[in-house]
């Protein structure tokens, strides 16, 4: 299979928009290609009751898509969940969290929002790319108000999707690739090229080790780029 405008281990055009709504602590829209997540951040006084009394805080994520993300209208989740939301949010939340040292942040709570404007694929991994630059910006503005005297940012991360194609490893797949592609993997990695989360699937037939690991080694190379991009952005907000 060959691309029209890309090559199979280019990423679609990412960009953020910083500061895209006005009351959230942070918001930044990210597109990947015409994929639209809008990731926005509340930090709020208080932890769940588990952690009440420990001195540490916690992070918590929300993914919604909403009606019109789709070429047929998308029915609102309201009161029930489909098991995918869940899913999708538990990842947003668990790659996060993996960023901070909570003994830092003190009894705070961090809300992740995660709001799919348009969808064509790889929603949950701009969610994730695009939740860490909303995370550091809301992070940098708690120093900046005195609320936190050292950042409890301790790691990058960031988030891709690769796929097999006709045998063929592919980097960031839009939405007719990732409904044809044969595997289909989303991968979740921190800046010193650690997995956070590797969800890996054969649509049909199966695949080999050789394979998963060129897969894993594409996805290495899309998240490193991405985070040169999220670094860029951050550093509008935050100048080193």
């Amino acid at each position: 299979m060959q691309r029209q405008h890309r090559k199979s281990n280019q990423l679609r055009p990412v960009t953020f928009e910083s500061n895209f709504t006005k009351f959230a602590t942070s918001s930044v829209l990210t597109h990947c290609g015409d994929t639209r997540v809008l990731c926005t951040v509340t930090i709020k006084d208080g932890v769940p009751k588990f952690l009440a009394g420990t001195g540490t805080g916690w992070l918590t994520a929300e993914y919604r898509m909403l009606p019109g993300a789709t070429p047929q209208r998308h029915e609102r989740e309201t009161l029930k969940l489909s098991g995918r939301t869940q899913e999708i949010q538990r990842l947003i939340g668990r790659s996060l969290r993996s960023t901070l040292d909570f003994a830092l942040l003190g009894e705070k709570t961090i809300l992740i929002d995660a709001d799919v404007l348009q969808a064509d694929a790889g929603t949950r991994t701009t969610a994730i790319t695009g939740g860490y630059v909303a995370l550091a910006q809301a992070i940098h503005k708690l120093i900046a108000s005195g609320e936190l005297t050292r950042s409890p940012l301790v790691r990058q991360v960031a988030a891709v999707s690769v796929g097999l194609l006709d045998g063929e490893a592919f980097l960031d797949l839009d939405y007719p690739e990732d409904v044809a592609a044969d595997v289909d993997f989303n991968v979740v990695m921190t800046d010193n090229r650690e997995l956070i989360e590797v969800q890996g699937t054969a649509e049909a037939g199966s695949f080999s080790r050789q394979q998963m690991n060129e897969l894993l080694d594409l996805a290495d190379l899309g998240i490193q780029e991405l985070m040169v991009v999220q670094t860029a952005e951050i550093a509008t907000i935050n100048p080193l």
